[in-house]
């Protein structure tokens, strides 16, 4: 194996390996969506013939939603890596703030530089061909795959992976290696390459207020019927006390405080607060009072109110005194809070807070608990060194305020550790309109995969 003929080869087919990339951004894989499980085969297929191109041994596996993509190949005797990345993506809504068409991908340039604009550019699309095309110039350089691997790719990440527990736990002995690598996290601070060692756990829950059996004239009933908005909303403000702190009764048990070392350890990292609220017109910290930002994103749970309806809320004016209000409502976790036990608070809370008249319905979405990796092996140090010499700045092992429940499954279910690498940037604008990957994170991810992987398998 020569490293440097490797890196070069992917510096010189970094034009051919845009163009792969655009092709697979073209597929409307929304996995949501029902009118989209065409493309999310498509998607399937496309990854398939492109993993059986690099001699891997890949399948399309139906799942009772979409396919698993899984291959094998590289030598006997190897240490032996799973990488894992999605191939869905999310909806494109609300479709006219897009400055072009979402699956029509094109490389523009920018202030900050050459970004790649495309519905599903950084997550994950982008970051999981980074480590294909990281195999694809191994091979080309070397003849073979660089140890034994096992590729995994989901195509439900972005719509709850309804079938992703059961395939694993099915195919557990297949997909057992010595090490799972992630690839749909970022860089840190935008500039600083990152391993993750802790994630954020997440609850999501959906409650529906009912009062009257119809909608009311105000004007006839106002004031003497009850209002499920104002329920609603009553509940809502009682979620965060005055300092910032979750009310949720028993929400903070199983909540750690950081050490003095690893608190050290991010102060060192020189976030800049104001620059990341400012870069989307926000100018002062919420939250929590007395606690650190970093601290905050990474080791502090959070309460969120995602969204609110009820009522009239088209174009122009209606006096009405509505039936029902909703709210979906997520928690982030840390440490070993209990999700199901914080639901089971939380439904208990806002049943108590009901007038007369009122009922409320639930509806429970995502449940996960937090991730803490064990950075203790040797592979999570070599990684992060050959981080470092491809980036020319130390990598640092960082939080995550998001929830990737993946990880936690790999340790669960198969007993492995992960490592979550990723190239993206905190305005990647990933979930928004006007999705981007910079063409810098595409080769330097590139790059980076082929040095760890180097390193790994020595």
């Amino acid at each position: 194996m020569s490293l440097p003929s490797i890196l070069t080869r992917i510096d010189a087919s970094m034009p051919a390996a845009l163009e792969r990339l655009m092709d697979l951004l073209r597929i409307k894989s929304i996995s949501t969506d029902p009118a989209f499980a065409g493309d999310c085969e498509a998607a399937a297929d496309w990854l398939v013939d492109d993993l059986q191109s690099l001699g891997l041994a890949a399948e399309k596996r139906k799942t009772p939603g979409h396919p698993m993509v899984v291959a094998h190949g590289g030598p006997e005797g190897a240490p032996h890596l799973l990488f894992y990345g999605h191939y869905d993506v999310q909806p494109v809504d609300p479709l006219e703030l897009w400055e072009r068409d979402p699956f029509d991908p094109e490389v523009q340039d920018t202030p900050k530089g050459q970004v790649i604009r495309a519905r599903g550019a950084s997550d994950d699309k982008g970051q999981l061909m980074t480590f294909l095309e990281a195999l694809r110039a191994w091979k080309a350089e070397t003849g073979t795959l660089p140890c034994k691997l096992t590729i995994f790719f989901e195509g439900e990440e972005e719509s709850g992976s309804p079938s992703l527990i059961p395939f694993m736990k099915e195919n557990a002995e297949e997909l057992k290696a010595d090490v799972a690598l992630i690839c749909d996290t970022g860089l840190f601070d935008s500039k600083v390459p990152a391993i993750i060692t802790q994630l954020r756990g997440l609850l999501g829950e959906e409650l529906t207020i009912t009062g009257p059996s119809k909608d009311l004239h105000s004007g006839m009933y106002g004031g003497l019927a009850i209002n499920p908005i104002r329920v609603l909303t009553r509940i809502l403000a009682a979620l965060h006390d005055e300092t910032g702190r979750v009310t949720v009764p028993g929400f903070y048990e199983g909540v750690p405080e950081i050490g003095d070392n690893m608190k050290k350890s991010w102060e060192a990292l020189g976030f800049d607060e104001k620059s990341f609220l400012g870069d989307v017109g926000l100018s002062e910290r919420a939250g929590e009072k007395g606690r650190m930002a970093l601290e905050q994103l990474w080791s502090r749970p959070t309460c969120e109110i995602n969204g609110i309806s009820g009522g009239y809320t088209g174009d122009g004016f209606k006096t009405v005194l509505p039936s029902q209000a909703s709210a979906k409502v997520s928690f982030r976790l840390v440490g070993t809070q209990n999700p199901e036990a914080i639901r089971a608070s939380f439904r208990k809370m806002v049943q108590e807070m009901l007038p007369p008249d009122c009922t409320v319905a639930f509806t429970p979405h995502s449940s996960g608990p937090a991730g803490q990796m064990d950075t203790s092996g040797a592979a999570f140090e070599t990684a992060r060194l050959a981080l470092t010499e491809e980036w020319g700045v130390e990598a640092a092992y960082v939080g995550c305020g998001g929830s990737i429940p993946i990880a936690g499954y790999f340790k669960s279910i198969l007993g492995m550790d992960a490592m979550l690498i990723g190239f993206g940037k905190d305005d990647d604008q990933i979930h928004s309109p006007n999705e981007k990957y910079d063409v810098e994170s595409f080769h330097k991810g590139t790059r980076s995969w082929a040095r760890i992987l180097a390193a790994l398998s020595a």
